[in-house]
């Protein structure tokens, strides 16, 4: 894990990509948007480095079938 590849929460996955929370659990569904991932019994969050990888091209991001993100 790289130094910029920390845990972000929703508040901040929405506030960078301006989604909203029903669009973003959408596109997670469609595997178009990262998946997030456990961090506690009620709490997830997502890897800093995928959303940004979202953010630089959404139109292209696909996630592969085993879960882990390509472009």
């Amino acid at each position: 894990m790289t130094q910029k590849d920390r845990i972000i929460r929703l508040k901040t996955v929405l506030a960078r990509t301006g989604l909203s929370r029903s669009t973003l659990y959408r596109k997670i569904a469609d595997g178009t948007f990262p998946r997030q991932i456990p961090i506690s019994i009620h709490g997830a969050g997502w890897h800093e480095s995928a959303v940004d990888r979202w953010v630089a091209d959404p139109a292209t991001y696909r996630e592969d079938p085993a879960g882990s993100a390509e472009l």
